[in-house]
């Protein structure tokens, strides 16, 4: 592209890593944040496949290691808090991963690795977007214009900057699910396994390790009502001890940290399902465009690995037009197929009643019996090597 100037909304993960490699590709790159600050809360992460690769081709790799989250596997428990299976971390494709990270902490070194090639503003965002075919004028929440010669939006499921670009087009797809996450102080009864509890009326409690001291807590459940979405903080929390009462296991705990916790992200689980991801000189990547929930695993992988082909096709292509359609091109069949939710998901881990709750604990048992994953490796063949995924990934430098 001759026009290299670049607006990038949101200072999450596919937006500084879009940052990272336009930068170095020459590109002038603003990243605009509406929070006064690095946002660095949130839950466990894990970087898979290309998602995985990439992080190596910017030598961030070792640094995300190093900040494991310490978690060394996943336990199924009773109300009784007795181990009913066992997962320990093994590979890269479990539900914990050896690149296990808390979000905070990745977002903290993709800032670092970018913020002396990058612009970043922050407590600011979009408030109007005009274009033409030369350039895109943006006005921020405080009045002041700027141009720019693309705009992207990478700023998550929720994107105001989406509805900006794209209005009503794309699709919310709620999946009936809703989650809380927060962090609690670390207790006796924690270790460093996380820890599942299946509970009647379609609950379920998790709770992980962290390497920060504390522990994080996540609470959901099964509901059609859309507007929870919309209720305000504290009469989410309301809903939330609602829904809690009667769980057993760590019920008590998490009800009184909810009241204490200033830090309670409830949201209803949703993908995003847009028809196309680009408006003229405008688009969107990573959840803004195509968020496939955490119910995936794969929600950081996807906001990576398109973050890097997008800075990939508009480095080698004169029109932007042009980078544009062969990045829909690349990546339309991978967030497809990550997009695909397995037969009876999220309702089969939600049981209603203590007998649906007897079989989910009593088929993690069998899938975590040592003969059955003796089976499955003679299916799997050899091990599957963490860098690679559904995806090829171009070497752009020497295009």
């Amino acid at each position: 592209m001759k026009n290299k100037k670049v607006l990038i909304s949101g200072a999450s993960i596919a937006g500084p890593t879009l940052g990272f490699w336009l930068a170095k590709y020459g590109f002038d790159v603003t990243i605009v944040e509406r929070s006064k600050y690095l946002r660095l809360g949130g839950q466990n992460l894990d970087i898979r496949g290309a998602g995985r690769a990439i992080t190596r081709l910017m030598c961030i790799e070792s640094q995300i290691l190093a900040a494991n989250t310490g978690e060394i596997g996943l336990q199924f428990v009773n109300k009784d808090n007795q181990v009913e299976a066992a997962f320990p971390r093994d590979g890269a494709n479990g539900f914990t991963s050896e690149a296990e990270i808390l979000r905070g902490d990745l977002v903290n070194i993709l800032y670092n690795t970018t913020k002396d090639k990058v612009k970043y503003i922050f407590g600011k965002h979009i408030t109007a977007v005009d274009q033409d075919n030369d350039r895109v004028i943006t006005t921020f929440n405080d009045g002041e214009t700027s141009v720019f010669d693309l705009l992207i939006a990478a700023d998550g499921v929720r994107s105001s900057t989406r509805q900006l670009l794209f209005g009503d087009e794309p699709e919310i797809k709620f999946l009936g699910l809703y989650n809380a996450w927060y962090t609690i102080p670390k207790n006796e009864t924690d270790t460093k396994w996380a820890r599942w509890y299946t509970a009647p009326g379609s609950r379920v409690m998790v709770i992980r390790p962290d390497n920060h001291g504390t522990v994080r807590a996540s609470f959901s459940f099964l509901s059609d009502n859309l507007s929870y979405q919309k209720l305000s903080n504290s009469e989410q929390k309301k809903i939330l001890k609602e829904k809690l009462s009667g769980a057993g296991w760590e019920e008590n705990r998490l009800m009184k940290e909810i009241e204490k916790n200033d830090d309670v992200y409830f949201d209803g689980i949703s993908q995003v399902h847009a028809p196309r991801w680009f408006n003229g000189r405008t688009g969107m990547i990573g959840d803004a465009a195509y968020c496939p929930t955490p119910l995936t695993g794969m929600g950081t992988t996807l906001a990576i690995t398109g973050a890097y082909i997008l800075a990939g096709e508009l480095s080698r292509h004169e029109k932007h037009e042009d980078a544009f359609t062969a990045y829909e091109e690349r990546m339309r069949p991978f967030v497809k197929d990550i997009q695909k939710l397995p037969p009876g998901v999220p309702w089969l881990a939600h049981p209603k009643s203590k007998f649906g709750v007897k079989m989910v604990n009593t088929a993690a048992g069998i899938l975590a019996s040592g003969p059955v994953k003796k089976i499955s490796k003679l299916f799997a063949g050899k091990e599957t090597d963490p860098t690679k995924d559904k995806i090829d990934l171009p070497d752009f430098n020497s295009q």
